[in-house]
C-alpha cells in the first residue's frame, strides 16, 4: 500500500531554518504531483505547497512564498520543504500528500494519500 513518511520536524528559533522530507513508497512516485500542507491546533488543514511530476513547476501559499522551497528527488521518492525565515505562526503538524486529482491543488480531498505530519515548532 502507499506509504509517506515525514521527517525533519522539530524546535527552532524564529529566523531559523528546517527541511522536512518526505519518503513515498508503494507507488510510482515520478507519475503523481504531491503537496506539503499544516495544521495547528484548532484551525483547518491549509494549503503550503505544490510540485508537479517532475517537480519543474510549483506553486506556494502567499504566507510562505519567498520563504519555503519545494522540491522532490523522483529517483530516491523523497520530497522536500525547505524552510527558511521561520516565524511563530508557521507552527503546525506538517503533511505531506499525494497522489493529487482535480483542479484545485488547494484543496486536501483532492489528495489521495497522506504522511502521519511531523510537528514544526517556532519559539519567539
Amino acid at each position: 500500500q502507499v506509504q509517506l513518511v515525514e521527517s525533519g520536524g522539530g524546535l527552532v528559533q524564529a529566523g531559523g531554518s528546517l527541511r522536512l522530507s518526505c519518503a513515498a513508497s508503494g507507488l510510482t512516485f515520478s507519475t503523481y504531483s504531491m503537496g506539503w500542507f499544516r495544521q495547528a491546533p484548532g484551525k483547518e488543514r491549509e494549503f503550503v505547497a505544490f510540485a508537479t511530476r517532475s517537480g519543474s513547476s510549483t506553486n506556494y501559499a502567499d504566507s510562505v512564498k519567498g520563504r519555503f522551497t519545494i522540491s522532490r528527488d523522483n529517483a530516491k521518492n523523497t520530497a522536500y520543504l525547505q524552510m527558511n525565515s521561520l516565524k511563530p505562526e508557521d507552527t503546525a503538524v506538517y503533511y505531506c500528500a499525494t497522489r493529487w486529482s482535480g483542479s484545485n491543488i488547494n484543496n486536501p480531498k483532492n489528495y489521495a494519500d497522506w504522511g502521519q505530519g511531523t510537528q514544526v515548532t517556532v519559539s519567539s
